[in-house]
């Protein structure tokens, strides 16, 4: 479907119901929160769909052109018959009020493509995390997580994946120009535009921008959207590091980091719901710089660096040029960086572990998932015979922005790793930090969960077993 006069700041759900009159998509929070408004999308990758379930109220409208798109009402069969997942509610009773269900019946029909097409058989954590974007009142999840877990045992129902390949193959193909709203397809395009509109907003999954217009009522007359990038769409492999592009989505960029040091994926998996996670950047959460988003203080515990870029004249010629900056400078006060105007934030340099390396992640919030932090704090450190010859420690939700806790750094270093060099290191960054009161937490319930977490460290770091909430549930 070809649209026109669709303001760049539309959303996709405010598309969908208001101008389609397609209402079987609910808007429930308008944040990303609840997921009652959850649609698939789809894009080719070598010839086949990969399908992904994202919030639509946050999601720009131009943001899905050229993708393929599901609502609860595309399920069906022409001859009436419900598709697998939609039957499997029914028998599960996965429905009370009905509010919800739209968006669990798509975040579903998501985890049936991906199973599918993986040859995967869905157990009960897989369900789980398929619906932790998706929020209910009245059924407690049971049901719901019974329905995905049976869903397969239904009649099989599959997607004629070809005529859609190749439609979008052919739009692809096609040139389509907006210059209220660009969709840059490769670095050079990308830097040049943001050259030539400074002032435009910068975005990639939309999932804090989205709330920037449903929430803030902000306006956007002019977007640049790097979601599209090719360069930016990968993760690269290196012997002594990797480097994530900032088109890679947070699920994609989780998993890459889980690879090396498998303690992030539950840390990941806790950092939203799914929905946000398949349509959020890593590059989108570290260049908006909130003080609570939770990878910076795990990835400035890394050591990792940004690599920012720009398109710029020299002696009458345009070159690329850029600069890597480490990511605990990077941020000069709150939503405030080092990144200039006509500069993007193109990739996230991660170090690979050394020997000797220990590392610690750890969230506490209200919610298990799908919740922000009241504190986030990452710890890695280097051990030789027990004593402490390096630490690096990434703190959010105590200060104005994301930030190393170097006076804790420097209390541990040279030390042997034991309760009492654990006493000196809480004491140290309980006096480091200076976190606010607000809606999620007190200043001085901050100040105690850093040094709890400390503990907590120690006693994981020191071969104490149940010390995880992820261990426990």
């Amino acid at each position: 479907m070809n649209l026109s006069n669709v303001p760049p700041d539309r959303t996709l759900l405010d598309l969908l119901r208001e101008d389609l009159r397609l209402t079987a998509t609910k808007e429930g929070c308008a944040a990303g929160d609840c997921g009652a408004c959850t649609v698939v999308l789809a894009e080719t990758v070598d010839g086949t769909l990969r399908y992904r379930a994202v919030n639509s109220c946050i999601k720009p409208a131009h943001a899905i052109d050229g993708m393929a798109l599901w609502t609860v009402a595309d399920l069906a069969q022409s001859n009436g018959a419900l598709h697998p997942v939609q039957q499997a509610m029914v028998e599960c009773h996965g429905s009370q009020c009905g509010f919800c269900t739209p968006g669990f019946v798509m975040s579903l029909f998501a985890l049936y493509q991906r199973s599918v097409a993986q040859g995967h058989k869905v157990d009960t954590h897989a369900a789980q995390q398929a619906v932790s974007g998706n929020l209910c009142r009245c059924t407690g999840y049971r049901p719901i997580v019974q329905a995905a877990c049976q869903m397969q045992r239904q009649p099989a129902h599959a997607v004629d994946e070809a005529p859609i390949v190749s439609a979008l193959q052919a739009l692809a193909a096609t040139t389509r120009t907006n210059p209220d709203y660009l969709l840059p397809t490769n670095l050079a395009a990308l830097l040049q535009a943001r050259a030539h509109h400074p002032q435009a907003q910068l975005i990639a999954g939309a999932t804090d921008a989205g709330l920037w217009l449903t929430q803030g009522l902000r306006r956007m007359p002019q977007i640049i959207d790097l979601s599209r990038v090719a360069e930016l769409r990968r993760v690269e492999h290196y012997p002594h590091h990797i480097a994530i592009g900032a088109a890679v989505n947070l699920q994609d960029a989780f998993e890459a980091l889980a690879r090396d040091r498998p303690v992030i994926a539950p840390f990941g998996e806790r950092f939203a719901g799914w929905p946000v996670r398949q349509s959020g950047t890593m590059g989108g959460n570290v260049a908006n710089g909130s003080p609570i988003g939770d990878s910076m203080p795990l990835l400035i515990a890394l050591g990792a660096q940004v690599v920012l870029m720009a398109w710029r004249k020299r002696r009458g010629l345009g070159h690329i040029v850029h600069r890597h900056v480490p990511l605990d400078r990077f941020y000069t006060g709150y939503r405030q960086s080092l990144l200039a105007a006509d500069e993007v934030l193109c990739w996230i340099v991660v170090p690979r572990p050394k020997p000797g390396e220990w590392l610690g992640a750890y969230k506490v919030s209200k919610r298990m998932e799908d919740d922000i932090s009241a504190v986030c704090l990452a710890m890695q450190l280097h051990m030789d015979e027990g004593r402490i010859t390096a630490a690096r420690i990434g703190a959010g939700g105590v200060a104005a922005t994301p930030a190393r806790a170097v006076q804790t750094e420097a209390a541990l270093v040279g030390q042997e790793w034991n309760e009492d060099s654990l006493q000196h290191a809480q004491a140290a960054i309980e006096q480091e930090f200076s976190p606010l009161s607000d809606l999620r937490a007190s200043a001085h319930y901050r100040r105690q969960l850093l040094g709890q977490l400390l503990q907590r460290a120690w006693l994981e770091s020191t071969g104490h077993s149940g010390v995880r909430l992820e261990d426990l549930a």
